[in-house]
This record gives structure tokens, sequence and C-alpha cells, in this order.
């Protein structure tokens, strides 16, 4: 409670319009690490190029694992221009900006989704919401926390780009799964996000979905041509997770509102999201030396707090 009050008298000295300094985003990753970490695996979905299909991959990937008997909640990080509700057919009377205003609390705007996931939608067309303030992120954080329900799973289905909003969001969360396509834009787009959470966020860790593959072997070289510019120009490593085949049908679900795995279960490209569910499943999440799940594991943080106690 003590960090708590202290990080929200930070927040109030500061004016919204301020960049955050390293010393805040320190101790915004802890706050958000000692109220999540014991509770859910926090996984954000992200992308540099919009369009690339992130959050129909956030949506049916949070079905999957519903199905697999994973309690999984969504958060609709593009609080600007939410998109999560409308893929699953979901009419949410309030959302996110009905949060960070203090008209409603966050288990009043929480929503049941297909297959038993949880929803926390996010507004659409609020041109403030694209930018929010430090005292509206830690609204949010501290929202998070009230929640009862325990979930094993909370996917962030962040906006694309290098905006504030996303490197936060990013920040937040324990993994990040970049989504990306055989153009080369998205290319290009991808390694940019990867290059500034590597050297301003010292996040180390990433890992890739190729979406709208035509076969395993084009997602694989597009993996390389990625992986090989990270690891030349920025010395960092991603993991390949997987990819997901191109199916015509996938805009059929997206105009009838419907997850597409519900829709085509036995489809190849339903397979493919699966196949990146089980091995999410399959992973045995690190542990701090407390015994915690810890969402930031990166030294260069814990070495900072060292030196600030010093």
């Amino acid at each position: 409670m003590d960090q708590a009050e202290s990080l929200r008298e930070l927040m109030r000295e500061k004016s919204a319009g301020e960049a955050a300094t390293p010393s805040e985003i320190v101790s915004t990753k802890m706050f958000f690490r000692r109220i999540i970490s014991e509770r859910v695996r926090t996984i954000a979905i992200t992308s540099g190029k919009g369009g690339v299909g992130k959050t129909n991959i956030t949506a049916n990937l949070a079905c999957t694992l519903a199905g697999m008997n994973k309690k999984t909640l969504v958060l609709d990080a593009d609080a600007g221009l939410a998109n999560i509700d409308v893929v699953l057919g979901l009419t949410p009377k309030y959302n996110l900006y009905h949060v960070l205003s203090g008209e409603r609390s966050l288990s009043e705007v929480l929503v049941s989704g297909p297959c038993g996931v949880k929803i926390l939608p996010a507004s659409s067309g609020i041109q403030e919401m694209t930018d929010l303030s430090r005292g509206q992120k830690l609204t949010l954080l501290e929202d998070l926390d009230s929640i009862e329900e325990k979930h094993d799973f909370m996917l962030i289905d962040t906006a694309a780009g290098i905006a504030n909003n996303v490197m936060y969001f990013n920040m937040a969360a324990r993994e990040i799964i970049v989504v990306a396509t055989p153009e080369p834009t998205s290319l290009t787009d991808a390694y940019a996000l990867i290059k500034v959470l590597q050297q301003r966020y010292a996040k180390k860790r990433f890992r890739i979905v190729i979406n709208m593959v035509s076969s395993a072997a084009e997602a694989r070289c597009v993996y390389l041509r990625l992986s090989h510019a990270t690891e030349h120009f920025l010395n960092v490593t991603i993991e390949y997770l997987g990819y997901i085949l191109y199916d015509k049908r996938l805009q059929e679900a997206v105009r009838m509102q419907r997850a597409f795995v519900e829709l085509y279960p036995r489809s190849a490209a339903s397979l493919c999201i699966k196949k990146v569910a089980e091995k999410i499943c399959s992973e045995n999440p690190e542990y701090d030396e407390n015994g915690n799940i810890s969402f930031f594991g990166d030294k260069s943080l814990g070495n900072e707090r060292r030196a600030k106690r010093t």
C-alpha cells in the first residue's frame, strides 16, 4: 500500500502531458507486477503496422485458450479505436472510458464473450483516449487489481505502431507477441517496434506470429528475414511462435461478428491458432527469487531498483 500511495503521489505531482521518467517507468512496472503477477499470465499482442490481423488473432487465441479450460481475460488496449467487441459481436454498454473517467468500476464494464472469455472493451472515436495520462494508467492498474475472479491469461490487444499507449501496454506485459505479415511494410514496422521497445524500454524477449501466409515455408522465410535483421542490428533474438494460414473465410467470420475458430474449428487457420495456444500453454513461466511470476524479468530493472535504494 505504501508503494501504491507513493506512486499515486508521484502521478499527482506531474502534469498529464509530460513524458514519463525512467524512475516512473520502473515504478509502474513494479506496481503492475505486484498486483498481477500472482494471478495471471499477461501477454501483449502487438504490431508495428495496422491491418495485419492482430485483433483477430487476439480474439481467436482467447477463444481457443478458453476452450482449453484456461480462464482468459482480453483487455482491448486500442483505447481510441477499439475493435475486439465488434469482432466478437458484443455490444457493451460501458467501456474503458467509463472506468478511467470514474463513472463505472471495472467489474461493471467487463462483459462475457464466446467460450466464456471475459472482455474489457475500450472506447472508439474518443480522441483523448489515444494518449492516456499517467493518472489514467494508474487508475487502470488499480482497477485490474480489483477483479475478484482469477484468470490464467490476460491478453492485451494493443494498438499498432509506437505511440505512447502502445509502448505503455507492451511495457506492462511480461510477454510480447509481435504479429507480422509477409508484406515488406509490415516487416519494416515490426522491426521499428522491436527497436523502440529494446532500446528505450529494455525489452529483450520477443516472439512473433506470421499471419496471412500461404504455407509454413513462406512463414519460416518471413521469420528468418526479420530475425536476421534484429540479431544483426539490435542484438535481439526473436522467437518463432507460429504462423496463421490465409483463409478467405476469415472475412466472412468478421462480417458475421463471430470468432473464426467457432465457425470453422477444423479449418487450417484454426488449427494454426490451436498450435500457438498449445505452445503457450506448454510453457513454464519464469519465476523471480520470491517464487512469483516475473512479469518484468529484465535484470536492468532490478539493478536500477537497487541503485535507487543505495
